[in-house]
């Protein structure tokens, strides 16, 4: 029987403060296996994107073409446009966020408001360009008391096919829907963030994507994506509760300059800007998807 994607997963408080040193431990090679077959890869369709190997402590794990995999939450509706070029933070970033506060979150239908929790303070908002294009825009909005102040536009990559309601591992689309941000991690150490932070060697990644691009670096900050993951642990932890079928390792990660498995990309600053931006005080959700989709 087939488990649909959209469950309602609203974290618990205990789960948006968990500690890095709160984490389970997980051992060496299974932290390489899980980000090979997970982070960003998965099962793989036979595309040219070759999958990285992935370094966890001395040991290399040769991967072959993976696809991004999702994080553990409820779904809901997507993304916008970003550069034509299909570069991450070049074109997008001409388009200047809205100075002012609005009372409703641009661009979001009554359908894909519903799924926001009603405690959430940040929305990062992930807008595809269209169903089937792997470029989209990102904007970071804030609640205040006069409404939601936006960000600035970050033009990202999302999956090389585009978004689905229905993921499943090596699609090589992105999960639409509405998820909670609970942790982080990465090969380089914690920038300033306020989510907990897991700095490990595993998020080593090598190889080249789909456009021939390499992928040295992508790992370097993550923000897992909680589709089909428990919050409160590792990017790399590898518990899937809607099974392994459906994918897991669903992130916001450095650009590649290229498409991703499934996966949403920002540039290094960029990423950087958002992981020190981020408070799991202020309940961090990401709507993602394309802007048709988002938009019911």
């Amino acid at each position: 029987m087939k488990h649909p994607v959209r469950h309602p997963v609203k974290p618990s408080v205990r789960h948006l403060f968990s500690s890095a040193g709160s984490r389970l431990p997980v051992p060496a090679a299974v932290l390489a296996l899980a980000i090979t077959l997970a982070g960003c890869g998965g099962p793989g369709t036979g595309t040219a994107a070759s999958v990285p190997s992935v370094a966890a402590g001395a040991q290399d794990v040769q991967a072959v073409a993976p696809a991004t995999a999702p994080a553990t939450a409820p779904a809901g509706s997507g993304p916008s446009a970003a550069g034509e070029t299909g570069e991450t933070g070049t074109a997008a970033e001409a388009a200047d966020p809205s100075a002012s506060a609005t009372a409703v979150l641009p661009g979001l239908g009554p359908r894909t408001l519903a799924e926001i929790p009603d405690n959430a303070r940040q929305v990062v908002v992930v807008t595809g360009k269209d169903k089937n294009s792997p470029q989209s825009q990102v904007v970071l909005y804030q609640r205040t008391d006069d409404g939601w102040t936006a960000g600035q536009t970050w033009a990202a990559h999302n999956a090389l096919k585009g978004w689905t309601d229905d993921h499943y591992a090596g699609d090589l689309h992105s999960p639409i829907g509405v998820f909670t941000l609970s942790d982080a991690g990465g090969l380089l150490a914690d920038p300033g963030t306020k989510l907990p932070y897991d700095r490990s060697r595993a998020f080593t990644v090598g190889g080249t994507g789909f456009e021939g691009e390499p992928l040295a670096g992508s790992f370097d900050y993550v923000v897992a994506i909680d589709y089909n993951r428990k919050p409160g642990t590792s990017p790399l932890d590898w518990t899937r509760p809607l099974g392994t079928g459906r994918g897991g390792g669903i992130w916001l990660h450095v650009d590649h300059g290229g498409p991703t498995h499934g996966c949403v990309s920002l540039t290094k600053q960029h990423m950087k800007e958002l992981l020190l931006a981020l408070d799991p005080a202020l309940h961090p959700v990401v709507v993602m998807g394309d802007r048709t989709s988002l938009e019911r």
